[in-house]
């Protein structure tokens, strides 16, 4: 059995699904449900005992350690995280305690639990750790794409906490010997993305004939990761990374904000076209975010060339199932809207203010 952590999150979430889905080894899904845990993410898994939902908080090193010892757990897949860029500027204390803080717990209890296992269970115990490309900061236009040897230089309160929890893994790695793994992903979308994030928010307010909010210039890159090429690499690393090492998981699309709202704006106008005009018009400009990383972009090349791995989404395939799967998924993205969220995107986007003339 493997214990994932965050698996009601959006990342975790579509893991636990996919494991499922092509696995019968059980989960013990360990989540906090903060705003972004949904367990109706995971509805289709109601009735089955493969999947053991169990609410509580990573860094309850009590509560980590009797889950360990009484599923028998062979690894640890570690999602639980709070990720929001705008949220860590509004709330920084909410990053550290949960990614700093939290991680530090779920170390402290697998080092324990690790360490009392007999001699082949030892051997075969992981730790993979799943993490970000923004701890390795920004890029220029002409810049290299990010390797796993580019130095940390985190801009933000959730990037510089990912970044702490990144070298606390490591630290447990060299220093006692556990067997830890280590991603870094670029920007994964997807199915149960929560829509506090461009994707999704763009989808959900499109629809619901609100502004279509851009940051600045829009011309911020990432390099966009569908979910399940996410999953699957994790898999991939899982069974086959070695340890101590760190892997870098990217989808080989670099997109500028902008246009990534263009290509959403055009899907939308072709499968769910407005009475007049196109989603585009809805487009607005805001002050942009404080401290904005100007471009991500990820080297893969190690996990295709030691593991064999690479995406099976295009940035095109994976955008067209991304808005489809929100069509056709109304009842969950009216359900996940709730008035705690609602007032927080209301807080956020009232601290920018708007820039003249739409495109």
């Amino acid at each position: 059995m493997i214990l994932v952590t965050g698996g009601a999150g959006f990342i975790g979430s579509n893991f636990v699904l996919q494991w499922l889905l092509q696995s019968d080894e059980p989960i013990v899904n360990l989540d906090k449900l903060t705003y972004a845990g949904n367990l109706s993410n995971l509805d289709s898994l109601r009735d089955d005992p493969r999947h053991i939902f169990v609410k509580g908080d990573i860094g309850d090193t009590a509560t980590v350690g009797a889950l360990l010892r009484e599923y028998k757990v062979r690894a640890i897949v570690h999602f639980a995280a709070e990720s929001h860029v705008d949220r860590s500027i509004l709330g920084p204390a909410a990053f550290i305690e949960t990614n700093v803080n939290g991680t530090f717990g779920l170390l402290e209890a697998a080092r324990a639990y690790w360490s009392a296992l007999a001699a082949p269970d030892k051997a075969a115990f992981r730790f993979l750790h799943v993490s970000t490309d923004e701890v390795y900061g920004t890029l220029g236009p002409d810049d290299a794409p990010f390797t796993e040897t580019t130095p940390y230089a985190p801009n933000s309160p959730y990037s510089a906490s990912k970044a702490a929890s990144d070298h606390l893994v490591r630290a447990y790695h060299h220093t006692y010997g556990m067997p830890v793994l280590t991603t870094n992903c670029s920007n994964n979308y997807g199915p149960y993305h929560f829509p506090e994030k461009l994707i999704p928010l763009v989808i959900t307010n499109a629809r619901a004939g609100k502004p279509l909010p851009i940051y600045g210039d829009g011309q911020q890159v990432r390099d966009w990761l569908f979910v399940t090429d996410h999953c699957t690499a994790i898999r991939r690393v899982l069974a086959e990374g070695t340890l101590g090492e760190v892997y870098n998981v990217g989808g080989w699309n670099e997109k500028a904000n902008l246009d990534v709202v263009h290509t959403l704006c055009d899907i939308l106008d072709e499968l769910d076209p407005k009475a007049a005009g196109s989603y585009r018009d809805q487009i607005t400009y805001v002050t942009d975010r404080p401290g904005h990383d100007r471009r991500y972009a990820i080297d893969a090349r190690k996990l295709e060339r030691e593991l064999g791995w690479k995406p099976a989404e295009t940035f095109e395939s994976g955008i067209r199932k991304t808005v489809q799967w929100y069509l056709d998924n109304q009842p969950w993205v009216q359900n996940v809207q709730s008035g705690d969220y609602q007032n927080w995107l209301d807080k956020n986007y009232a601290q920018r203010t708007l820039a003249e003339g739409n495109v």
